[in-house]
């Protein structure tokens, strides 16, 4: 198993954070992985929401189905996904109003098939890429976020 966490602080509402991270149509401005939404179920998200995902990593498109399995509005989103070859993973949005933002912790657990050796081959060709995907990644999020924030607050 491979986990990775990851934390920052976006000068935004945990409300406008849950909007962005909940919707898989913006899934692209800010997941840096991220390469297109093959399908998502209609209407906002809630227990049992799925979606098809493509990420790219290493020089390769996969496709993950997520599945969400706990759910708590504007506080914690918990994913489960399924990818190649059975490989699984669960990732956690945990959102917490930080002074006069949000304080945003993501962690993803990636669990590769063949047990332990396919997870020694799983490290050998990802290496510290989901480390820095990660804060790439969260980032990314807070930027837009920010960016959004500074937009509407001008008009």
């Amino acid at each position: 198993m491979t986990l990775v966490t990851a934390s920052i602080h976006i000068a935004a509402p945990p409300a406008d954070v849950w909007k962005v991270v909940m919707d898989p149509r913006s899934l692209g401005d800010w997941v840096t992985i991220h390469r297109k939404l093959v399908h998502a179920e209609e209407g906002p998200p809630k227990l049992g929401f799925a979606m098809d995902q493509q990420i790219h990593l290493r020089g390769v498109n996969l496709e993950v189905h997520w599945k969400l399995v706990e759910c708590r509005p504007e506080e914690l989103a918990v994913w489960e996904g399924r990818g190649p070859a059975r490989s699984r993973a669960r990732t956690e949005y945990i959102l917490k109003a930080e002074g006069d933002g949000t304080r945003f912790d993501y962690r993803n657990e990636f669990r590769a098939p063949l047990g332990p050796l396919g997870a020694v081959v799983s490290r050998a060709l990802v290496g510290g890429i989901p480390v820095r995907e990660a804060r790439r990644t969260l980032d990314h999020l807070r930027d837009h976020l920010e960016r959004k924030s500074k937009r509407t607050s001008v008009r």
